[in-house]
């Protein structure tokens, strides 16, 4: 069995039991950093033979998991924090085992920017999560040009030392919004910050952030330029059958597809 295993964000208590009784029946534990684990698993009485799985070494971690596996050995996965292959080492070795055809499950656990979205009380309805921004510039550039028009809440993870590179990158593409920092999530010196984006986060920058803004407003979408009628009757000239230009046209506007279905009945 090769299982992806979530671990504690802060707070060693938060890990379920499943992926107790998981790591302790592992025959061997991939991890990202064999010194941070050893903590994780030291807590509870565990101890097992380690490999490492980092950003460096995916595809070599991968052929040792699947060379394992099939001998029969139980293979646990985890990264320092949370979830594996989310903002963390783990998805390259998903990746290859889906394409050898390699069963794999998932153990859910602690995630830091659900719980971060959760503190900042910002719609969360529709979300999306980006991680952490790109290095290079274009790039950066071009992922937030991407979203630029989302009504959703955005987040980002971001390093202490690059939280105010990001908030100026935020800041440079969507203009002035409000946005929220917390940072030490579950541990004792949680914090949530609420600040505007053309302001910066003031103060020294200490643990690892999560980074949210709030999604387009009313005058930020272009589409609020048509009404819904001409809007939906756009993608009806283009060729779509009623449904999914209302779909698409809601999807557009940040609304429920039942309001502008009302508004066009008769179209």
């Amino acid at each position: 069995m090769i299982a992806f295993v979530a671990t504690p964000i802060g707070n060693l208590k938060d890990i379920t039991l499943r992926a107790l009784e998981t790591l302790r029946e592992a025959d061997v534990i991939f991890c990202e950093d064999t010194r941070h684990t050893v903590k994780l698993l030291s807590a509870y009485g565990i101890r097992k033979p380690l490999k490492s799985c980092h950003k460096f070494n995916e595809r070599e971690a991968a052929e040792q998991l699947i060379a394992l596996s099939r001998e029969g050995q139980n293979v646990a996965v985890v990264s320092d924090a949370g979830m594996p292959a989310i903002s963390d080492p783990g998805r390259e070795v998903c990746r290859i085992l889906r394409e050898r055809g390699e069963n794999f499950t998932v153990l859910p656990g602690a995630n830091a920017a659900l719980s971060a979205l959760v503190l900042s009380a910002f719609p969360s309805a529709g979300f999306t999560f980006l991680g952490f921004l790109p290095e290079k510039k274009r790039e950066r550039e071009e992922l937030l040009a991407r979203h630029r028009e989302s009504r959703e809440t955005l987040l980002f993870h971001s390093a202490p030392q690059d939280v105010d590179r990001t908030i100026a990158a935020l800041y440079s593409a969507f203009g002035d919004r409000n946005a929220c920092a917390v940072r030490e999530i579950t541990k004792i010196h949680e914090e949530t910050r609420y600040f505007r984006l053309s302001e910066g986060l003031a103060g020294e920058k200490r643990g690892e952030y999560v980074l949210l803004v709030e999604g387009a407003g009313e005058a930020e979408n272009p589409w609020n330029a048509l009404t819904p009628r001409e809007h939906v009757q756009k993608y009806l000239d283009e060729g779509l059958e009623k449904m999914e230009a209302v779909k698409r046209a809601a999807r557009d506007r940040g609304v429920p597809k039942s309001e502008l279905y009302r508004e066009t009945l008769d179209l």
